[in-house]
Parts: structure tokens; C-alpha cells; sequence
């Protein structure tokens, strides 16, 4: 997909996005992302001639079998240490119970004005991402070859069409199981899904930044889609965003259910 605001592909097990200011990776399986961190800063300078880091954000939920992953993605401790060298200002951190359900995140101090120039007007940003397991069978029977022959079928079938409609969406249905999509509205914001339906490790993750000062619908919609017996949500937003008082929707979302 290809817009005014974004160039968007599907490769393989992994979602990119690209931007005038911002590259978004988003990875499942045993990819290994941070290790394409330094090559993607060389070829910012090489054809963009951007030579200073504004933000990061490495995010990620604890993994169930983390013994899989290869390294550096084994442990978080590793992933940190790893982008330190990269980042002597960054920070990781973990919410949650570290024995239980938990993210991980690892971010920049803020950077120093002197370096970068401030905009005259800063960009509201916003991310809304949910991770959900133990899905639906009937659901997740869906995103199979026996179930649909094209991934428009699992598409509409499942009703992800409908989450936030009019989206101009590029999905993928993989041999024998499996889906991806990505979508960019009309406004240029996105939105990408990735899921794995087998029945033992079930997992759909759900991402969009589009702007909204409640969440309430577009997460209702996500979860009555899926219908997970377990999910992780995470708002991120900045003092500019509509959705800078994201924190009522986790209010809500204790009531639900």
C-alpha cells in the first residue's frame, strides 16, 4: 500500500511501515528486529540525511516460551543491553507482574532541544495496541486454507473490514494457517493485525494509531471480532493527542466481562 502519508508491505511474518519521519517494524515469530536497528539508522542517513534518533519505542509482551526466540530476543535483559550500545540514553522498563502477563518497553529520555528543532506545533501521536490469546477456535478457524481459499474471504468473514471501516487494507492468508494485514485510512493512519490461530498458542495482535479521545469502540469491536479469553491492552500517547486521557478506558476495560 502506498499513500501521501505512508509506503506499507507485508514480509512474511513482519509489518513495515515507512514514513517522512518515522519506520514502524512490527515482527512475530522468531524474527530478530533489533538487529536491523543499526542498519536502518545507516540507510536514514545515507538517503535521508537524518543523522539524530527523535524517539524510540521497542515494546513487546513476555513471551511464553522465550527459550524459542533467537538471540538477542531471549531475554529482555539482552534486548536492553543490546540498544544501550545504540542508545547510551534510552531506558527499559516493565508493567505488570514479571510473572505474570507483562509488557516490556524500552524508550529514549526525552531528546535535547538543542539537537533536534522543535516543530512549531508538535504532531499528536497516539498508539493503541492489543495483544490477545486462548482465542476463539471458531474464530481462529477462519484464518485456515480449509475455512477460506483468499485472505478478502477470512477478511470480511471475520468482520475485521468492519473494526474501522473504509480502510484500503493489503492482507495476507499463509499455508496451511495464519493471516496479516495491514490497512491505511483515508487520513493516512494505520492499522495492522497479525495472527496465529493454531489452537494450543492462539494469538492475534492488534495495532492502529488512529486518533480518538476514547478507545471504548474500536476496542469493543476488537475484542467481539476475536473474542480472546485473555488480553493485554497498552495506550500510548502524547500531550497533544486526543487520547492523552486514555487512562479511563482502563477503568473501563476492568468492568468488561
Amino acid at each position: 500500500i502506498a499513500c501521501a502519508f505512508h509506503a506499507v508491505s507485508i514480509n512474511t511474518e513482519s509489518s513495515m511501515f515507512v514514513s517522512k519521519r518515522r519506520f514502524i517494524l512490527k515482527t512475530c515469530g522468531t524474527t530478530t528486529p533489533l538487529l536491523c536497528v543499526e542498519p536502518l539508522l545507516l540507510l536514514a542517513e545515507q538517503y535521508a540525511g537524518f543523522t539524530d534518533v527523535e524517539d524510540l519505542f521497542y515494546s513487546r509482551k513476555n513471551y511464553k516460551r522465550p527459550e524459542l526466540q533467537v538471540s538477542p530476543h531471549q531475554d529482555f535483559d539482552q534486548e536492553v543491553a543490546l540498544l544501550d550500545t545504540i542508545f547510551p540514553d534510552g531506558a527499559g522498563y516493565c508493567l505488570g507482574a514479571i510473572n505474570k502477563d507483562c509488557w516490556f518497553l524500552y524508550t529514549l529520555n526525552p531528546f535535547p532541544e538543542k539537537i533536534i528543532k522543535p516543530l512549531p506545533s508538535p504532531e499528536p501521536d497516539q498508539t493503541l495496541e492489543i495483544l490477545m490469546t486462548d482465542l476463539d477456535p471458531d474464530v481462529m478457524a477462519i484464518f485456515s486454507r480449509d475455512e477460506c481459499l483468499k485472505a478478502s474471504e477470512a477478511t470480511k468473514k471475520s468482520g475485521i473490514d468492519k473494526i474501522i471501516p473504509n480502510m484500503v487494507i493489503d492482507d495476507y492468508l499463509f499455508e496451511p494457517c495464519g493471516y496479516s494485514m495491514n490497512g491505511i485510512t483515508k487520513s493516512g493512519y494505520y492499522v495492522t493485525i497479525h495472527i496465529t490461530p493454531e489452537t494450543d498458542f492462539s494469538y492475534v495482535s492488534f495495532e492502529t494509531n488512529v486518533p480518538a479521545s476514547s478507545y471504548r469502540e474500536i476496542i469493543t469491536k476488537v475484542l467481539d471480532t476475536f473474542l480472546p479469553g485473555k488480553f493485554v491492552i497498552t495506550i500510548f500517547a502524547n500531550q497533544t493527542s486526543q487520547a492523552k486521557g486514555s487512562s479511563k478506558e482502563m477503568q473501563y476495560l476492568c468492568k468488561i466481562g
